[in-house]
């Protein structure tokens, strides 16, 4: 049985610039401390100060490679690398303020921003998480690419990935398990940066798109391996596609105690089961009230 733990904000505020892998646009994050409650929230300031949007599983629309949330005409790309260091450094109540659409890329994982949050610090509030515990299995996919969530083998959330490009593919198979933790967290998988294809990442330039990433801003993969870059983990690979699982779930607004296990899943699968979690626990009772971050307005 999971014991909650009380929520948690930053101490101070603190700020992360670069510029966005689709947009070329520079762009600086600020995360702010909020109150219990609040969940996370996007505010676009260089629209207004009530330009906000919250993370939730409701507010995501359909791009390519990347979460985008939507509210009132008011969109934020790429946002799972922000969220899953948020979540995976237990950081519950946050505003996040940002001068453009599109997150930076950085270098393609969430690490920039760990360090950043941890330079900060958190305090905890008075109130404890909000929980969901996964009781009957939920899953969402078909045969060749689905997530399940089962009941938790822990404390906490654990997370079993299974990546398959084929034989073909110079990406190979990778499988990476663990039980999270902020430490495991910190040092396993925010270090792990996206990945592509080379020939995807020829037909994306060829579309007039991120034309300012190159081969050291995240993994490209020619048929001999990664191309200009090293590898950090023999899996990593695998390793980004839990993190990318991480930020996903933070879009519940709630902590995930439950056991989940991926194969070829990426982030509308990902989405689609935190929107069946939420449903779920509404339907138990663990969540009697939907909370503002939750809400699709």
């Amino acid at each position: 049985m999971s014991v909650a733990r009380r929520q948690r904000t930053l101490a101070r505020p603190v700020a992360v610039t670069g510029f966005g892998y689709f947009s070329g646009r520079d762009v600086r994050v600020e995360f702010w401390p909020a109150s219990e409650f609040a969940g996370i929230t996007f505010i676009r300031h260089d629209i207004s100060n009530s330009a906000r949007v919250p993370a939730a599983a409701a507010l995501r629309i359909n791009m390519p490679r990347r979460t985008t949330l939507e509210l009132n005409g008011v969109r934020v790309e790429m946002v799972e690398h922000v969220l899953a260091a948020l979540a995976g450094l237990r950081i519950d109540n946050c505003e996040v303020w940002v001068d453009a659409p599109e997150m930076p890329g950085l270098d393609g994982s969430s690490q920039a921003f760990v360090e950043a949050l941890d330079s900060a610090g958190a305090v905890e509030l008075r109130s404890t998480v909000q929980q969901i515990v996964v009781g009957d299995p939920l899953r969402v996919g078909d045969d060749e690419a689905w997530i399940v969530a089962q009941p938790a083998r822990s404390a906490g959330l654990s997370i079993c990935y299974e990546l398959d490009f084929g034989a073909q593919s110079p990406i190979g198979r990778q499988v990476y398990a663990n039980d999270l933790t902020p430490e495991l967290f910190r040092h396993e998988i925010a270090p792990c940066r996206t990945f592509i294809p080379e020939d995807v990442a020829h037909s994306i330039l060829a579309q007039g798109i991120g034309k300012r990433v190159s081969a050291k801003d995240l993994l490209i993969f020619g048929p001999s391996g990664p191309i200009g870059n090293a590898l950090r983990f023999p899996e990593e690979c695998a390793r980004h596609k839990v993190l990318d699982v991480i930020g996903d779930l933070a879009l519940t607004g709630c902590e995930v105690v439950g056991h989940i296990v991926a194969h070829r899943s990426g982030h509308a699968l990902h989405a689609e089961l935190a929107k069946r979690l939420i449903e779920q626990a509404e339907h138990t009772g663990q969540l009697p009230q939907p909370l503002p971050h939750r809400r699709a307005a």
